[in-house]
């Protein structure tokens, strides 16, 4: 009896603990764009549109360059992507770390200027005529670097500006501006690459929008932050963050989910262009097009996630189950069109995982733990990729894109089920461990 009610005692205690350190959510209303109340929330959004336009402008210049400095090589390519991803993975974790420690406004600041002064610097390298293949790489390495501290930071600022009721909101909003300027921004820049005569002049438009988001920065209202105590340096503080979410099924389970739907959902994005052009026989344009369907159906969901006053347990379940059926109804489309409708659903149910686990950990996270937790949701976040990628294209190549395809969505719904076994066995690791410790330390205190 005694013993069980030790138990009982050490299991609420847990209970207490994972939501220890935070407000409560209070329910908020205004609709779609409620989280625009809040006059930071509304400068930040108005720099990072600008910002992210600017930033997908360059994605694509920078890929058009290493084509024309490596005539065409799609390794060099690959290169470049690999080392602009790397140092997030090896580093993330510290980035995550750092926000903890120092104000997340300053930087940001820091982090967004460091990165327009690297556009600048390769536009003009390109612009003069002396930019060489190794540039880019360089560039692409530092960019990494610099945003395994800025994307950790960056997240983990939202919930300073709008507060625990209007997050959710707020990151749905995020994930609606990133999208649109992905669905703009290639399109300018192929524009202004022809008008301007190369792309040179389109790291220096980039390097000049960094400003909007700097001012943006610059001009908010510190007393209207809801900024935590910063972090005091001591040992062992990433080991703590892992413990943590290892702890935690709250947090466990969309980090874990996240891991998975991201492994594959890059892959998927890699094999719209092989399924336009080696099984429907599509040009590079109606490729563009097949696209821009697949960011409107997920800016689609994140208008639609915006709406939504907080995420829930079945939302992330069933957003990442809808995903990976809809990468394997596209793998067995019968046709083109076909294939561009299922794209929005798809689109729109992978926007909605990331949303729905992006608000789940950063409400789960207490204030001072928030930025080692954002720094691993990042690092899963970015480094399934390439775990994912170089597997779905070896079976590609081997049996075609349809199936490349098709195994997509069934490794993602297989990831869904792996993330709930082992949420559960963490779980059940944390509260026997808790339990043993109240029943061994009862006995000694007898």
């Amino acid at each position: 009896m005694e013993t069980s009610q030790v138990q009982e005692s050490e299991l609420r205690e847990v209970e207490a603990e994972e939501t220890r350190g935070a407000e409560p959510v209070a329910r908020s209303s205004g609709g779609m764009f409620r989280s625009l109340r809040n006059y930071n929330y509304r400068l930040f959004v108005s720099g990072s549109v600008v910002s992210n336009v600017g930033t997908w402008m360059q994605r694509t210049a920078q890929d058009w360059l290493v084509l024309e400095l490596t005539h065409g090589s799609s390794a060099a390519l690959g290169i470049t992507t690999a080392l602009q991803f790397l140092p997030v993975v090896l580093f993330g974790l510290w980035g995550g770390m750092l926000a903890d420690r120092y104000p997340k406004r300053l930087l940001l600041m820091a982090a967004q200027s460091l990165m327009g002064l690297l556009a600048l610097t390769m536009g003009v390298l390109t612009i003069t005529g002396h930019a060489q293949a190794w540039h880019v790489y360089v560039m692409a390495f530092m960019l990494g670097l610099v945003s395994c501290v800025e994307v950790p930071t960056r997240q983990s600022f939202v919930v300073e500006m709008v507060g625990r009721a209007d997050l959710a909101n707020a990151i749905a909003l995020n994930s609606s501006t990133f999208n649109l300027a992905r669905v703009v921004g290639p399109a300018v820049a192929g524009l202004l690459i022809y008008a301007l005569g190369g792309t040179g002049p389109i790291f220096v438009l980039n390097a000049v929008s960094f400003a909007a988001v700097i001012t943006s920065l610059f001009l908010m209202r510190g007393s209207e932050l809801r900024t935590p105590e910063p972090l005091a340096r001591a040992k062992g503080q990433l080991r703590e963050g892992l413990r943590y979410v290892w702890q935690r099924p709250e947090l466990l389970m969309p980090i874990l989910l996240v891991a998975f739907a991201a492994m594959f959902a890059t892959s998927f994005s890699m094999s719209i262009a092989l399924m336009a052009k080696q099984v429907f026989g599509q040009d590079a344009s109606s490729f563009g097009v097949a696209s821009s369907v697949f960011a409107i159906g997920a800016l689609g969901g994140a208008l639609l996630a915006a709406r939504r006053a907080r995420p829930t347990r079945g939302l992330l379940i069933g957003g990442g189950v809808c995903f990976g059926v809809a990468q394997i109804a596209a793998g067995f489309a019968p046709s083109y069109l076909v294939f561009l409708i299922l794209l929005i659903p798809a689109g729109m149910a992978m926007i909605t995982t990331n949303t729905a686990a992006n608000s789940s950990v950063q409400l789960a996270a207490s204030p001072e733990m928030r930025g080692r937790v954002m720094g691993i949701y990042v690092l899963v976040f970015t480094g399934g990729a390439p775990i994912g990628a170089p597997l779905v294209g070896w079976v590609g190549e081997l049996a075609g894109p349809r199936l490349g395809v098709v195994i997509c969505g069934v490794m993602c719904l297989a990831g869904v089920g792996l993330a709930i076994l082992l949420t559960r066995f963490a779980a059940g690791r944390t509260r026997d461990a808790v339990v043993r410790g109240a029943v061994a330390a009862s006995g000694g205190a007898r």
